[in-house]
Parts: C-alpha cells; structure tokens; sequence
C-alpha cells in the first residue's frame, strides 16, 4: 500500500496525502484553528461509519435490495483519560422494503467492516522518529 502522508499547513491544520486525494485536518476555532476540515478524531468516527455503509451497501447490492433509504449516522463521545474515544454509537437506517428475516445477517456483516475488526482487535501501532534530515 502506498504510504499515507501527513504535512503541516500552519497552525493546527493539516494536509493528508492518500493515493492521489488530499483531505485537510483542523480543529475547530473555539479550539485555536481555523475548522478548514473536520479533527482527526472525527475523521476517525467518520472512518468506522463509511466502513459499516460500504459493507453494508455492498451486501445490499449482492442480495438485489435496492439501497434507497439507506445511510449511516454515527455520534461519539470523548472519555477522560488518556484522551480518546470513549464511545461510538451508529445508527443505520434500513433501505425501505428491508425484510426483517434478514436483519441479523445484515449486523453480522457490517460487525466486519475491516475498520471495525481493527478497533475491535487493537492494531500493533508503533511509532518511530526520524532525524528530519533528509530532503523535503
């Protein structure tokens, strides 16, 4: 996978490199930036819900229901310490005409979006600091 590359912009904002997109990171003004973008923490969120709409508009689609009405909202709050995420909740409106028979199908299938697996299963993350000499 081609590296995922994160430059400064000035102040609290950031520009993310991925594949050829750029998306920009900032915090809001009550929080010293400029809110050019969402945090990296609702970037975070947003991730987990477009993950679970993927995998469940891609079931939607193998099984020929139509995805009309369907969508994904998601909420979250922060906990204490250490400073994280302390709770996601997401809530996914059914396409109309979803049968209930297949509900449980359905969860079970966005239960393993790979975003989900990864914070359910903690990823080895680790962090090495480079010198910062090397040609920019």
């Amino acid at each position: 996978m081609d590296p995922i590359k994160v430059r400064p912009e000035g102040g609290d904002r950031y520009r993310i490199a991925i594949r050829g997109h750029e998306v920009t990171v900032d915090q809001p003004v009550d929080d010293g930036g400029t809110d050019a973008g969402p945090t990296p923490t609702e970037l975070f969120v947003a991730g987990l819900a477009s993950c679970i709409a993927f995998y469940g508009g891609r079931y939607l689609r193998r099984h020929g229901i139509s995805e009309r009405g369907f969508e994904v909202d998601a909420a979250f709050a922060f906990a204490d310490r250490p400073a994280r995420v302390g709770g996601i909740e997401l809530a996914v409106r059914l396409p109309q005409g979803f049968r209930p028979g297949r509900r449980s199908a359905f969860l079970a299938v966005l239960e393993h979006c790979t975003v989900h697996n990864s914070i359910v299963s903690t990823p080895l993350i680790q962090i090495a600091l480079d010198a910062g000499d090397r040609a920019a």
